[in-house]
């Protein structure tokens, strides 16, 4: 493998909104298929790493839980506008670390973007049922709530 001329990326973890290294010290090569040029150093995660990200996760887990509907729509909504304005940016990045022509990693983009906006529609799907005399006499309640990350 050759390394390109100017430094690696070094690729972190994202641990409570910010950039977390990691305390393992170790990392891993990325490289650009195409070339075998290695383009980045990822960290490799310590199992304390992890179980410090997977804590973080469950205590941010009330805080959204307990955001409303529209709220947690609207932010997926503008998740979906960043994907959509740097879709070019995201193909050449799939590019870059799969080797993909640009247009196949668009539609990669494309897939993705999908997603989102199956995850925007979900509070129809979110809202519980009820059906009245089910049984004799019986009206069955559904209500779905979140259980957590």
């Amino acid at each position: 493998m050759t390394q390109t001329a100017s430094r690696p990326t070094a690729i972190s973890h994202w641990l409570n909104n910010e950039l977390f290294q990691g305390t393992s010290g170790q990392t891993a090569p990325v490289t650009n298929p195409a070339s075998g040029a290695v383009t980045g150093q990822v960290a490799l995660a310590s199992v304390e790493d992890s179980r410090a990200v997977i804590e973080a996760a469950a205590a941010a887990f009330p805080a959204w839980r307990d955001t409303s509907l529209a709220k947690r729509t609207q932010i997926l909504f503008a998740f979906r506008e960043l994907l959509n304005t740097r879709k070019g940016e995201l193909a050449e990045i799939i590019t870059s670390e799969h080797g993909k022509v640009v247009s196949d990693a668009l539609g990669e983009v494309a897939r993705g973007q999908e997603v989102v906006e199956f995850a925007c529609g979900i509070p129809h799907l979110l809202k519980g049922g009820y059906t009245e005399n089910a049984s004799t006499n019986v009206d069955v309640h559904n209500i779905l709530q979140p259980l957590g990350p």
